[in-house]
């Protein structure tokens, strides 16, 4: 496999929750009362529901009585208020903002509504193209999300770096043709798995082209690690 930090790439595709915003406590908190509400073990619930759409995951639980999209939009209305402790991965706020605006797409699998108020509450940018769970049939670990943030940056999914921090994000880069970098702040141990990954984005630098066209991603380490 060839480094991502050798290659240039024209567009790039972030993943939210746990990779460019620390939610965890959050999702952690309105996932868990929900897991109680319906007789359900909260532990077991969050260590595989991280990184699929809210209604993909209550459809894959099968729950009698329970309409998977009626509850994923009360989930999510409950996260969209409980805000308070929702941040930004260390360093993210100044790579995104170092970013050419249209090289760059959120693709989440969560809703728009979420969205804003999470990037709002972590300070951070909100981006010029965006994919939503709204917006695709088939959430992750399929490839349609990050297939439809390429579109719409006007790239090939194979010349952009796809930047996930969960296996079923990881599966749909993969699947989409993409080239991956794991952050891994928020997880204690990292994610098991053969692509490169950096802590968090203090540890990256992008520098363009002489003629701008693509960009490549520097690592960085010790005392030239900037905040952020």
């Amino acid at each position: 496999m060839i480094s991502v930090f050798t290659k240039p790439f024209a567009g790039f595709l972030f993943d939210m929750d746990g990779t460019i915003i620390n939610s965890a406590a959050s999702t952690d908190r309105v996932w868990g009362r929900w897991a109680v509400r319906h007789g359900l073990d909260p532990h077991e619930l969050l260590a595989k529901m991280h990184g699929s759409r809210s209604v993909d995951t209550i459809r894959r639980l099968n729950l009698p009585g329970v309409d998977p999209e009626r509850e994923a939009a009360a989930i999510e209305a409950e996260e969209a208020d409980d805000i308070e402790d929702v941040v930004a991965i260390p360093g993210a706020q100044t790579f995104l903002n170092s970013l050419p605006a249209r090289r760059w797409a959120l693709v989440t699998s969560s809703s728009k509504k979420l969205v804003l108020r999470r990037l709002e509450a972590a300070q951070l940018p909100v981006p010029e193209f965006l994919v939503t769970a709204e917006e695709v049939v088939h959430g992750k670990p399929d490839p349609e999300a990050y297939l439809l943030g390429a579109e719409k940056l006007g790239v090939n999914a194979r010349d952009c770096l796809i930047f996930e921090d969960t296996m079923p994000g990881l599966n749909a880069g993969e699947a989409a043709g993409g080239n991956i970098l794991l952050i891994s702040a928020v997880h204690n141990p990292p994610l098991a798995s053969e692509h490169e990954a950096v802590d968090d984005f203090r540890q990256l630098r992008a520098v363009p082209s002489n003629d701008g066209a693509v960009l490549r991603i520097e690592k960085i380490t010790g005392s030239s690690i900037a905040g952020g």
